[in-house]
C-alpha cells in the first residue's frame, strides 16, 4: 500500500449525464472507470469521497454572474427564449445544452475544489477527480466540451495556501482556459503538451510564454501526431525535471486527458496507457501535495482502462492486466485486457524538432525568477493576496474582458472538502 494519503472524489449520479446522440464527451466513462476500480480493489486502498455540491458563488471566483446564471437557467426546453445568450456564450454545438447541465457543472466542479481543500487542510497528500479536468471553459464562455473550468477554481483554492501551483496538462489539446486565466500571473505556472496546427483550440504555440508579471511562466511543447512513448517520456521528464527546478510549487494540478492515447477518436498520438501513466508516475514521485483530474477521451473502452491503471500507479499497487468482471465488461472485448497496443502509425515530431523545442523552453524557464511574489492577475479579473488570500472579484459587464479597476466587490471563501 502506498505511504501517501490518497483521497478519491467520485459520484455516481455523474454517468447519468448526456451530451446527445453522437456526442463525443460522455461522461459515462467515469462511471466505467469506478466500476473497474472497485472490482480491482482499488477502493480499499484509498478514502473515497462524494463531493459536497458547490455553490455558484465558487464557481464566480472565476467565471462571470451572468454566465453562471445563465447556465443554472438554461433547458433544452427554453432554449429558444435564450438565442442571444447561447451566441454569447458559446453554448449549442460543441457544448450543447442538455437536461442536468448545471449539476453536471456542479457535480464534477465540486470534486476538484473539494480535493484542493482536502490538500490544503493536509488531510491528504494525492486527491483523484475522474470527472473533472474540464480545461477548455473561458471566464464568460463554454468551450471544447467544457462549460465551467475546474481547473482554474482548484488552482484558486490551492492558492489559499500555496504561494506557487503548477499546472500540468497531457490531455492531447492544449490546456487554453487555464493558460488565459492565469497568464499573467507568476503564481501559476502552466505546462502544456499538446498537438499543435490546423487542431482545436489552435493556441499553445512555444512562443506563447505569458505576459507582465506572467512572463515566462506559460509553457507550451507543441507536438505533431503519431507521439509514441518513448520520445513523449523524455520531453515531458526533461521539461518537468526543469520546470520542478526552476518554479519549485507548493502543490500540482494534473490534468490526465486521456484522448493522447493511441487509437482516441478525436486524438492522433499513439501513447499507450502505460507511456501515459509513466507522466503521472513521475510526477507522483516528487511528493509534492497532487490532484490529479481527468479531462479528454473518447474512445470509450480506453479511457476507463486508463485511469484505472493511473489510479493504480498513484497507489503504488500492481493490478493483474486480465481485467476483472465488471458490469461493463462487454465494453473490453474482445481481448478483456488492461493494456492495448498501440498503432503502427508514424511519429511526424522528429528528434530535431524535439530538442529544438525542449532547448527554447530551457531558454524560456532561465528567466524564472526565483521566489515569486507578485500580485495575481487571474484572466484580468481576480485578484488574491498573496499574503492574506483574500479573493476579489469585478462585477460582469457586456465586455467581460475589460473592467473598470475600481469597480470591485467581495466574496467570501467557502469552501469545504
Amino acid at each position: 500500500m502506498s505511504s501517501r494519503r490518497v483521497s478519491y472524489f467520485y459520484d455516481a449520479e455523474v454517468g447519468n449525464y448526456h451530451y446527445g446522440q453522437g456526442h463525443p464527451m460522455k461522461p459515462h466513462r467515469v462511471r466505467m472507470t469506478h466500476n473497474l476500480v472497485v472490482n480491482y480493489g482499488l477502493y480499499r486502498k484509498m478514502e473515497v469521497f462524494r463531493p459536497k455540491p458547490v455553490g455558484s458563488s465558487q464557481m464566480t471566483r472565476f467565471h462571470s454572474d451572468d454566465y453562471i446564471n445563465f447556465l443554472k437557467v438554461i433547458t433544452p426546453d427554453n432554449m429558444q427564449d435564450y438565442v442571444r445568450q447561447l451566441q454569447r456564450f458559446c453554448v449549442g454545438e460543441d457544448c450543447p445544452v442538455f437536461d442536468g447541465l448545471f449539476e453536471f457543472c456542479q457535480l464534477y466542479t465540486s470534486g476538484s475544489i473539494g480535493g484542493a481543500a482536502r490538500l490544503n487542510e493536509g488531510h491528504s497528500d494525492i486527491v483523484i477527480n475522474w470527472a473533472g479536468g474540464l480545461h477548455h471553459a473561458k471566464k464568460a464562455e463554454a468551450s471544447g466540451f467544457c462549460y465551467v473550468n475546474d481547473c482554474v477554481l482548484a488552482i484558486l483554492e490551492l492558492l489559499k495556501r500555496h504561494q506557487r501551483v503548477l499546472y500540468i496538462d497531457i490531455d492531447i489539446h492544449h490546456g487554453d482556459g487555464v493558460e488565459e486565466a492565469f497568464y499573467t500571473t507568476n503564481r501559476v505556472m502552466t505546462v502544456s503538451f499538446h498537438k499543435f496546427g490546423e487542431y482545436f483550440p489552435g493556441t499553445g504555440a512555444v512562443e506563447d510564454i505569458g505576459y507582465d508579471q506572467g512572463k515566462n511562466y506559460a509553457i507550451n511543447f507543441p507536438l505533431n501526431d503519431g507521439m509514441g512513448d518513448e520520445a513523449y517520456k523524455v520531453i515531458f521528464r526533461e521539461v518537468i525535471g526543469k520546470v520542478m527546478e526552476f518554479f519549485a510549487p507548493g502543490a500540482i494540478v494534473l490534468q490526465c486527458g486521456a484522448d493522447s492515447l493511441s487509437g482516441d477518436r478525436l486524438g492522433c498520438f499513439n501513447l499507450s496507457i502505460k507511456g501515459h501513466a509513466d507522466c503521472v508516475e513521475f510526477v507522483k514521485n516528487y511528493n509534492v501535495p497532487l490532484l490529479v483530474l481527468g479531462g479528454g477521451g473518447y474512445t470509450l473502452r480506453n479511457v476507463p482502462r486508463c485511469w484505472t491503471y493511473e489510479t493504480s500507479v498513484l497507489l503504488d499497487h500492481d493490478v493483474k492486466d486480465a481485467l476483472p468482471y465488471n458490469d461493463y465488461f462487454e465494453y473490453f472485448g474482445p481481448d478483456y485486457r488492461l493494456h492495448t497496443p498501440v498503432s503502427n502509425m508514424a511519429n511526424l515530431n522528429s528528434d530535431e524538432y524535439l530538442e529544438r523545442t525542449k532547448i527554447r523552453i530551457f531558454e524560456i524557464l532561465k528567466d524564472v525568477e526565483p521566489v515569486p511574489g507578485a500580485q495575481i492577475q487571474t484572466g484580468g479579473t481576480e485578484n488574491i493576496n498573496p499574503v492574506g488570500m483574500e479573493i476579489v472579484k469585478n462585477d460582469d459587464s457586456a465586455e467581460p474582458n475589460k473592467r473598470p479597476a475600481n469597480d470591485k466587490k467581495e466574496h467570501p471563501a467557502e469552501f469545504a472538502p
